[in-house]
C-alpha cells in the first residue's frame, strides 16, 4: 500500500528476492505493473520442469512481465540472492529493494489499514471478545497487526511456519520491536515446505465447511495451531485473515493429491 499510494519520484524499478513461488513474487510484479515499473526479482535457481511448465505464482508474476534472475550460476555459486543483490547487481538511484517477505518499515503503513479495519469491525459486535489470527513468515503482517491493536485489547495470534519461535523474534527484532504477538504451536515440528497428511485434512475439512480456498503452504499448519487455542478459549471470537496465495496452490494441490490422495488425484488426471 505504502508503495501503491506514495510517491517515488526518479523510481523505475523494483527489486526483490525470495522462494520462486513467493507470494510477494506475484503481488510486486502486480504492483510494478500497476506503477509501471520493471520488477527484477532473484531466486537461487528455477528447476527445468518450471521452466518448461511455468505453475503458480511463477506463471503469474511472468504473466505480469516481472524478470526473474537465477543467482546459482558460475559467478555466483552458492550466493544467496541478497548477497547477489548488493556485490554483484549493485542496484542504482533508480531502483528500489524490497527484503524478502516484505520484511521492511514499508510495510506498516498498508498493515496499519488493514489493524483499522479490523478494529471497525469488531465495533459493530461490542459485546464480543475478539483475537486477530494469521499464519506467520516473516511476521511482519502479525508483528504490525500487534503494535496497532495491543491499545484496544485485541491480541494477534500467530504461529511460525517458516522457522521456529526464534527466528520469528528475530525477523521482529530487526524492525526494532520488543513486544511480540502470540506465538502458536503443536504437537508436531513443522518443516517449512514439506507435506503433512493432517495440513492437508483439514484444509479440505476447512474448504468443504466455509466453501473457501485457503493456502496450502501456511494457513494449514496456522489452523492445527489454532483449534486448540479456540477449544481452550471458547468465549473470544477469532477473527482470521486470509493468507491469499491461492496461486500457489497450482503447484502444492497436486503435491498433495499425489501424496495423500491418490483416488482423487486419478479422477482428476482422467
Amino acid at each position: 500500500m505504502q508503495l501503491l499510494q506514495g510517491n517515488y519520484a526518479g523510481i523505475d524499478t523494483l527489486i526483490g528476492y525470495g522462494s520462486i513461488q513467493a507470494n510477494s513474487l506475484y503481488s510486486l510484479a502486480a504492483l510494478c505493473k500497476i506503477k509501471k515499473w520493471k520488477l527484477e526479482f532473484y531466486v537461487q535457481r528455477i528447476p527445468q520442469w518450471l521452466k518448461d511448465n511455468p505453475q503458480g505464482n511463477y506463471r503469474g508474476a511472468l504473466e505480469l512481465g516481472a524478470h526473474i534472475i537465477e543467482c546459482d550460476n558460475a559467478f555466483s555459486e552458492d550466493m544467496h540472492p541478497a548477497q547477489y543483490i548488493q556485490q554483484i547487481r549493485q542496484p542504482e538511484a533508480n531502483c528500489l529493494v524490497i527484503p524478502e517477505g516484505g520484511r521492511s518499515y514499508l510495510s506498516e503503513e498498508g498493515i496499519k489499514g488493514l489493524a483499522s479495519e479490523l478494529l471497525t469491525w469488531t465495533r459493530y459486535r461490542p459485546n464480543q471478545k475478539f483475537a486477530i489470527a494469521l499464519p506467520s513468515g516473516t511476521g511482519t503482517t502479525a508483528l504490525y497487526l500487534h503494535k496497532h491493536l495491543k491499545q484496544h485489547e485485541i491480541p494477534v495470534l500467530t504461529c511460525a511456519c517458516v522457522g521456529g519461535e526464534e527466528y520469528l523474534q528475530a525477523q521482529w527484532e530487526e524492525l526494532g520491536a520488543t513486544d511480540f504477538p502470540t506465538v502458536l504451536s503443536t504437537h508436531y515440528k513443522h518443516h517449512f515446505g514439506k507435506l503433512y497428511e493432517s495440513e492437508f485434512r483439514i484444509w479440505q475439512k476447512l474448504e468443504k465447511a466455509t466453501h473457501v480456498e485457503f493456502d496450502l503452504l501456511y494457513d494449514p499448519y496456522m489452523w492445527n495451531c489454532l483449534l486448540p487455542w479456540m477449544d481452550e478459549n471458547p468465549e473470544i471470537s477469532v477473527l482470521y485473515v486470509h493468507q491469499g496465495g491461492i496461486l500457489g496452490n497450482e503447484t502444492m494441490l497436486p503435491r498433495y493429491l499425489r501424496k495423500f490422495d491418490v483416488q482423487h488425484a486419478e479422477r482428476v488426471v482422467r
